[in-house]
């Protein structure tokens, strides 16, 4: 007789299976709840799932559980998250997990709305492998969403739940019916809502809706109800993605809604086909205008580009790695400060381990499939602020970073900085989205300008929404870290609508910091965060 499940103790000492101490629950379902845990045996971390103790008792629910431990440890794939074991203690099952200490790509979605286009085709092609993958072995997933893709700190997207799995091959022993729709109403095939046999080409679809909502900023199909949004695939087709953002290249479009066709037989066959038509459609989107890269004729500064070394780019040419390994470890030039002198210099640093970090370098094009061999080291620092020497030659600014002294990583789209320089009108850089105006408990952030030399002068600033408050700084021999260490402000500008801030700068100075009290609303941003600074170029013309 199966003994009475009890609650999981909250005594630190009590090990669960004899082995895996449960830390502090960092998630809850409808059947489970997940532990960040740790394994004594290996000492390493580790998500333990617990099926919750009112569900013991329930069977179906029981086996359901059991089996995706058994589903998934058999899936062996760098973009599908690691079962390790499977544990009963007092009546409690538990599956024993790899710990992605990570977002998944909804609190992404929930933060940005939409994704450029170069990181959507990365995601798209990494899970397109992982699908693949489990296909392969039998098995479709029936729940493709963007709360069951991670994104880890070092840039892999990873295919989680396979709760409702179902293998192509063994019909008769799946714990649920051909007429019963399993998933998310939001994410389901034409064939999961009418209750067909199911094969790895209606996982391919729910990708296709993913990468459409990555896109478009929305789902195609979104009814009153779930039924409503269910049924609503079967009546008509989604709204061309080129008309929803013009920016995306023909090829992109196509291949998105190549995976939306309503009849299984027009979409592709195999996760492979679907993965291979992704990569290729990069490279045509590398010559198209978006959103998140240069327009044609605008480079990147010089310190966001680096080359490949020969072992990335040997990654790079291994058949059947998803693309997203050839930019894992090819990261953008990050700000740092002397601790000692509080100045500011620019050098090439490791992956960074903070997410949004690792989004910023995905979508900077400067950074993606370089490809040349260097046999000179890729952290030789480039020149310190302090190297610059005056000249005769006009001032002009020298360089920009974004400053964020209170975010998680110091940056705020550090990888779209380029586009204050560039003259273009039609790119911009953005913060991050927010959930009020003034930037939450951050209560700021903005831009370090470094001239080529000390000067008086006027900054100008163009703002493509509002309202919009701007403050700016100045310090001559260093950029100090922290906003309290520039002493007074310097000037400051306000405005209900979009338009152009002018700042006088009365004394010389090097260093002007700009920066962003309070913003509007963005179209690019999602309901929850609206809040979004859109910077046009700024400039700067000496006295």
């Amino acid at each position: 007789m199966r003994p009475e499940p009890t609650e999981i103790s909250e005594d630190p000492k009590r090990l669960l299976g004899g082995r895996y101490r449960l830390d502090r629950q960092i998630a809850r379902g409808g059947m489970a709840e997940v532990w960040l845990g740790f394994d004594t045996f290996l000492n390493r971390q580790v998500a333990v799932k617990v099926l919750k103790p009112q569900l013991v008792s329930d069977p179906v629910v029981a086996e359901r559980f059991r089996r995706e431990a058994i589903v998934c440890a058999g899936l062996n794939h760098p973009n599908i998250v690691a079962v390790y074991d499977t544990v009963e203690d007092d009546g409690r099952q538990a599956v024993v997990m790899q710990y992605v200490q990570g977002k998944s790509l909804r609190e992404l979605l929930d933060r940005r709305k939409r994704l450029g286009p170069l990181i959507a085709i990365h995601m798209g092609a990494a899970m397109a492998a992982a699908l693949d993958a489990a296909h392969r072995a039998g098995l479709v997933h029936r729940d493709v969403k963007p709360g069951n893709i991670l994104l880890t700190p070092d840039g892999k997207f990873l295919l989680a739940d396979f709760g409702i799995a179902k293998a192509v091959t063994t019909p008769g022993e799946d714990l649920t019916h051909d007429n019963i729709m399993m998933g998310t109403a939001k994410y389901l095939s034409p064939e999961q809502v009418r209750g067909r046999q199911l094969d790895g080409r209606a996982d391919l679809y729910g990708l296709g809706l993913v990468l459409y909502e990555c896109l478009a900023g929305k789902v195609p199909f979104l009814g009153e109800t779930d039924a409503d949004t269910a049924l609503a695939r079967l009546q008509r087709e989604p709204t061309d993605l080129a008309h929803l953002r013009p920016s995306l290249s023909p090829q992109l479009v196509r291949v998105v809604h190549k995976l939306l066709a309503r009849n299984p037989e027009h979409r592709y066959p195999t996760g492979e086909e679907a993965r291979v038509a992704l990569v290729q459609a990069l490279s045509a989107q590398h010559d198209h205008t978006t959103s998140m890269t240069p327009p044609t004729g605008a480079t990147p500064p010089k310190p966001l580009r680096r080359a490949m070394t020969s072992d990335e780019s040997s990654v790079a040419r291994i058949p059947g790695q998803p693309v997203l390994e050839t930019v894992v470890n090819a990261t953008p030039s990050k700000t740092l400060r002397n601790p000692k002198t509080n100045a500011w210099k620019i050098s090439a640093v490791p992956a960074s381990t903070k997410i949004l970090g690792v989004i910023a370098m995905l979508l900077s094009a400067a950074v993606l499939f370089v490809g040349t061999k260097s046999n000179s080291p890729t952290t030789t620092p480039t020149q310190p602020a302090a190297a610059i020497v005056a000249t005769d030659e006009p001032v002009s600014i020298a360089r920009m970073v974004s400053f964020d002294p209170n975010g998680d990583d110091a940056q705020e789209n550090e990888a779209q900085i380029w586009a204050l320089r560039d003259g273009n009108p039609k790119t911009a850089w953005t913060t991050d989205c927010y959930a009020n105006q003034f930037f939450g408990t951050k209560e700021y952030v903005g831009v370090l300008i470094e001239l080529t030399r000390a000067s008086s002068g006027t900054l100008q600033v163009g703002m493509k929404n509002g309202p919009w408050s701007l403050e700016i700084y100045t310090a001559t021999d260093s950029a100090p870290s922290r906003l309290e260490q520039w002493g007074a402000r310097a000037g400051a500008d306000y405005n209900t609508r979009r338009g152009v801030a002018q700042f006088v700068v009365p004394s010389d100075a090097q260093f002007i910091l700009l920066l962003l009290r309070e913003v509007g609303k963005s179209v690019q941003c999602s309901d929850k965060n609206p809040y979004q600074g859109v910077m046009q170029d700024v400039s700067f013309n000496a006295a």
